[in-house]
């Protein structure tokens, strides 16, 4: 099982390994609009563990630009471990 901790609330919330974690960070408050990756409404910063999140995607390389610390919520999945982030 994978981890993602909300580094704002300290929330924590279990997911199965490979699993997207949109409805984890909709469910904690992170705003979400069109789901598909190109308004931008859902990025995240990742303070921990971006190396358990899949790669960035056509979409995410496409808006974010340079890939540091940024994510788009609705595009990423967790691959396992532990994942920190703010909004």
């Amino acid at each position: 099982m994978a981890k993602l901790i909300f580094s704002d609330t300290q929330d924590e919330v279990e997911l199965p390994d490979e699993s997207e974690i949109a409805q984890a960070c909709e469910e904690a408050g992170v705003p979400f609009a069109c789901t598909e990756g190109v308004c931008g409404t859902c990025v995240i910063e990742v303070t921990e563990g971006m190396e358990h999140l899949t790669p960035f995607n056509e979409a995410e390389k496409d808006f974010l630009g340079e890939q540091d610390r940024e994510r788009l919520a609705c595009q990423c999945k967790i691959r396992g471990g532990c994942v920190k982030i703010k909004f």
